[in-house]
């Protein structure tokens, strides 16, 4: 009698291709992010470029689009701080270069309404100014944003519960 170790019945192997089209339906991957997953899964070199390829040829997989669209959607309906949302793509495999240029020129009023979400969402009214300070600093936010974001907070507090 001819016994399994995991009890599963042996199943082929999928294709690269295949690997790479089922993790790109869960959610968006980055060339360098699909490259790195499908090397854990042992496929060789030539299977992975060849793989990227034909993703890029079908436009399944495209990091300038993938990044612009991860990112608007983190900088429209997230709380992050702008460094935090590149961090954040940075880590999922997208280019510096190509991050950066999804950041606009002036991001001084959308950082300065997150942060105000932020603050007030985070802080009792008397909270030491320093330690507010320090905490969206923390979070990368814009230096003046938070600052301002911060007074605009304390300006609604009673004056006995303005603490320094």
């Amino acid at each position: 009698m001819n016994k399994q170790s995991s009890g599963a019945p042996n199943r082929p192997r999928p294709s690269a291709k295949a690997k790479a089209v089922e993790l790109l339906s869960i959610s968006d991957q980055s060339v360098r992010r699909l490259t790195e997953k499908l090397s854990r899964k042992a496929y060789s070199d030539e299977e992975i470029h060849e793989t990227i390829a034909w993703l890029q040829d079908k436009h399944y997989i495209d990091d300038e689009g993938g990044c612009r669209r991860r990112f608007e959607y983190l900088y429209e309906s997230s709380t992050y701080s702008v460094k935090q949302i590149c961090v954040k793509l940075l880590q999922k495999g997208y280019d510096g270069d190509l991050v950066r240029s999804c950041v606009p020129d002036d991001i001084y009023e959308r950082e300065l309404e997150k942060a105000g979400r932020v603050v007030r969402s985070k802080f009792k009214p008397g909270t030491d100014f320093r330690k507010m300070q320090q905490y969206m600093y923390g979070r990368g936010f814009d230096y003046s944003a938070a600052r301002d974001a911060i007074e605009a907070y304390r300006q609604q507090w009673p004056e006995d519960n303005y603490g320094e």
